[in-house]
């Protein structure tokens, strides 16, 4: 368990012990303000990280509510243990048994929702503004809005694609959504936080656009198969993250199709979760 400070925020971040290739260092939940504190995140249900943030709620004067950007395990799994722990306390997501649910310009406590999809089809992310901030639209760029990205935009490294339908083009346009809010600061699902806000866009954008680059390369060259488009287009992806890169192949070639950009004969990958 790791504990992130954010300088001048009312906010700290405690890092679940959960790292693998797919968390990084682990998961990153979030908690804002105090007189309630807000949630982000609950994470894994690992007792010490259950602990640790039950004990930092209680410090700041309980619990308002839990947002959840996504619902995979590694972010959500955590929810009833926080609630046996602040019992009535509100949950809010875009899908699911909540009290809460959200969409694209949501608000729950202090928090905003932007929707970007892509990762997931429910995830949101949140932004709250600088407690400093008393005047004006709580969300603008005076405010100093942070944003809570939970696996659209990571610290490091990029997010795999769930291929759905629309899933690749949804989620370069989420991006966008969150780039027009113009946050000055990101705190991420996994990963230290970001203070270079555009430039992380600008990475997350470019490096989709480049893998699309260099797959209709390798469709160009004659490659069909699945080993064959990874083997072009991932070929640095490293053995334990090859069944992710093969979900966000298929989101990639999803997006071609629909865009009648895609050969002829062109093998599918067959989709276990990575």
């Amino acid at each position: 368990m790791t504990r992130i400070e954010v300088p001048g925020r009312d906010i700290v971040g405690i890092r679940a012990a959960n790292p693998s290739p797919f968390t990084l260092e682990g998961t990153n939940s979030w908690i804002v303000g105090r007189e309630p504190a807000w949630l982000i995140d609950p994470g894994p249900a690992l007792e010490e990280h259950v602990e640790a943030l039950a004990a930092e709620l209680s410090e700041r004067g309980g619990l308002g509510g839990i947002a959840l950007t996504h619902d995979h395990v590694d972010h959500a799994e955590a929810v009833p243990a926080l609630l046996a722990r602040f019992p009535g306390t509100p949950v809010a997501a875009a899908r699911g048994d909540v009290e809460v649910r959200m969409s694209d310009g949501s608000r729950f406590g202090p928090l905003e929702a932007v929707s970007t999809p892509g990762h997931a089809p429910d995830h949101l992310a949140f932004l709250a503004r600088d407690p400093v901030a008393q005047r004006g639209d709580p969300m603008s760029q005076e405010s100093g809005a942070a944003a809570f990205t939970g696996d659209a935009v990571l610290g490091e490294g990029s997010v795999f694609i769930s291929p759905y339908p629309g899933s690749l083009a949804a989620y370069l346009d989420g991006l966008e959504r969150l780039r027009r809010r113009r946050p000055v600061l990101i705190l991420p699902g996994h990963g230290p936080p970001v203070s270079a806000v555009e430039e992380k866009l600008d990475e997350c954008v470019s490096h989709r656009l480049e893998r699309e680059r260099r797959l209709l390369a390798a469709l160009e060259s004659g490659r069909r198969t699945v080993d064959e488009l990874l083997d072009e287009a991932w070929d640095d992806a490293p053995a334990s993250l090859r069944p992710a890169a093969a979900w966000t192949l298929a989101a990639h070639l999803d997006k071609l199709a629909a865009e009648g950009k895609l050969p002829e004969g062109v093998e599918r990958p067959h989709l276990a979760a990575p």
